[in-house]
C-alpha cells in the first residue's frame, strides 16, 4: 500500500516537471530575502503584491507555454521571426535577462556561501569554513554536473531541492510559532509611505513575476516534449507552479511578520536572519532554516548557469544540447560569476534586492510581445487567446508598467 502511494506521488511529480523546475528556479535566495525583509518591516501589508504577482505569473506561464506548444518554437525565436523589429527586441531581452540573472547569481552564491559557513560554525564551532572555499567546492560540483548531466537530471535535482525547501520552511514556521493574530491583522493591503518601500514592491514583483521565468518556461516546456495536445496539462502545471510559489513565499513572509515584525526588528542580512530566529526556535530551527534557504539558492543556481546558452539556442532556433561546446563554455563563464561577491564590499542581500528590482524593468518587454503573438490568427490558428486570457494579459501589462515605475523611481 505504501509503495503504491509513493509511486502515485512520484508519477504526479513527473507530470509536473516544468512546474517544479520553475518553482526551484523562482523561489531562490532572492525570494527568501525579499519576502523575509518585507515581513519584518511591513508585516503582511504587502501580501497583496505577492498575490497579484503569482496570479500574473500563472497568466504569463500559460500564455508562453501555449504559444510554444502551438508553434513548436521557443519564445525568443518566435519574437525574432514574427515582428518587424523582432531581432532588436529579442536581442534586448536576451542581453537584459542574462545581465540581470548573472547579477542575481553573484548575490545568491554570496548568501549560500555565508549560510553554509554559518552551518559549519554551528556544527564544528569556531569561525567555520571560508566562503571562498565553499563557493569553489560548489562551483566545481555544479560544473561537473553540467559537463556530465542532462535536462532530466537537472529536473530531478531541482525537484528534490523544492521538496527539501518546502519542508524546511514549514518546519520553521511551526517551530518559531509566529503570532497568527499579527499575521491576520497585517493582511490589510497598503503601500507604506517609507523610504525603500517602492523598491521592495518592485523586488517582490521581480522575484515572483520574473521576466526570466516566462522565457525559461517556453524552453522547459519544449524540453519536456509536450505538443499542442498537452495544452490542458500545461495549464494545470502552470497553476501548480504559481500556487506553490504563492504558498512558499507566503510562509516565508508570515514567519518573518509573525516574529521579527512583532518584535520591531528589521532585516538587513540573510545570516542575520538565522541569528534572529535561533533564539526563537533554537539551533535546530536555525539549521533547518539554513537548509531551506540553501536549497532555495542552489535550485536557482542551476538554471541561471544555463540561461546564457539556453537563450542563445532559443534565439537561433538550434537544439538545446547540454553537452555541446556552447553550453560548456558559456556555462563555465556563468560559474565564474559565482565568485563575484568575494570581490565586492556590498552585502549579498543588497545585491539580490537590486537584481530583483532590475527584473521588474524587463517585464514590460516580455509581456508586450506575447500579448500580440497569442492573438495572431496566422500563428495560433484556433488557439488564439480568449477574453479571460486577454483581460489577464492586459492586467499584467499594467502591473508590469507600475512595478517598473516603482523600480525606476527608487533607483533615481
Amino acid at each position: 500500500m505504501q509503495n503504491k502511494i509513493i509511486r502515485k506521488v512520484m508519477l504526479a511529480l513527473s507530470t509536473m516537471g516544468p512546474g517544479l523546475f520553475l518553482i526551484g528556479y523562482n523561489i531562490g535566495t532572492g525570494s527568501v530575502t525579499t519576502m523575509a525583509k518585507s515581513g519584518a518591516e511591513y508585516g503582511m501589508s504587502l501580501f497583496w503584491a505577492l498575490v497579484l504577482s503569482c496570479i500574473f505569473t500563472y497568466v504569463l506561464m500559460v500564455a508562453y507555454g501555449q504559444v510554444t506548444l502551438v508553434t513548436g518554437h521557443t519564445s525568443l525565436y518566435n519574437i525574432k521571426n514574427n515582428f518587424h523589429f523582432g531581432k532588436i527586441l529579442a536581442i534586448y531581452i536576451l542581453l537584459a535577462l542574462i545581465s540581470g540573472e548573472l547579477l542575481a547569481l553573484m548575490g545568491i552564491m554570496g548568501i549560500v556561501s555565508e549560510l553554509l559557513r554559518e552551518a559549519s560554525r554551528l556544527i564544528l564551532g569556531g569561525k567555520g569554513f571560508g566562503t571562498f572555499w565553499i563557493t569553489l567546492v560548489l562551483a566545481i560540483g555544479m560544473y561537473l554536473l553540467l559537463w556530465l548531466g542532462r535536462y532530466q537530471i537537472f529536473e530531478k535535482i531541482l525537484t528534490l531541492f523544492v521538496i527539501q525547501m518546502g519542508l524546511c520552511f514549514f518546519l520553521v514556521f511551526f517551530m518559531v510559532k509566529p503570532s497568527i493574530s499579527a499575521i491576520l491583522n497585517g493582511l490589510v493591503p497598503q503601500i507604506p509611505n517609507k523610504p525603500g518601500a517602492f523598491v521592495l514592491i518592485a523586488a517582490m514583483a521581480g522575484t515572483t513575476c520574473s521576466a526570466a521565468v516566462f522565457v525559461i518556461r517556453s524552453i522547459v516546456v519544449s524540453e519536456k516534449g509536450w505538443t499542442v495536445d498537452n495544452l490542458q496539462s500545461e495549464k494545470k502545471d502552470a497553476f501548480f507552479s504559481s500556487f506553490m510559489m504563492l504558498l512558499l513565499s507566503g510562509v516565508i513572509m508570515a514567519v518573518s511578520a509573525g516574529t521579527l515584525h512583532v518584535m520591531g526588528i528589521k532585516l538587513t542580512d540573510t545570516v542575520e536572519m538565522i541569528h534572529l530566529f535561533e533564539p526563537l526556535g533554537g539551533k535546530v530551527a536555525a539549521f533547518i532554516l539554513i537548509l531551506g534557504v540553501t536549497g532555495a539558492g542552489l535550485s536557482t543556481v542551476f538554471p541561471i548557469i544555463l540561461i546564457a546558452p539556453w537563450l542563445v539556442c532559443d534565439y537561433t532556433g538550434r537544439p538545446q544540447e547540454i553537452h555541446s561546446p556552447l553550453f560548456r563554455i558559456l556555462g563555465f563563464l556563468g560559474i565564474l560569476f559565482c565568485f563575484g561577491m568575494q570581490f565586492m564590499e556590498r552585502h549579498p542581500p543588497a545585491v539580490m534586492i537590486f537584481s530583483q528590482a532590475f527584473q521588474a524593468l524587463i517585464l514590460p518587454a516580455v509581456v508586450s510581445p506575447i500579448f500580440i503573438l497569442i492573438n495572431r490568427k496566422d500563428i495560433m490558428n484556433n488557439h488564439t487567446a480568449q477574453f479571460k486570457m486577454n483581460l489577464g494579459l492586459l492586467a499584467v501589462l499594467i502591473f508590469s508598467l507600475v512595478t517598473a515605475y516603482f523600480a525606476i523611481a527608487e533607483i533615481i
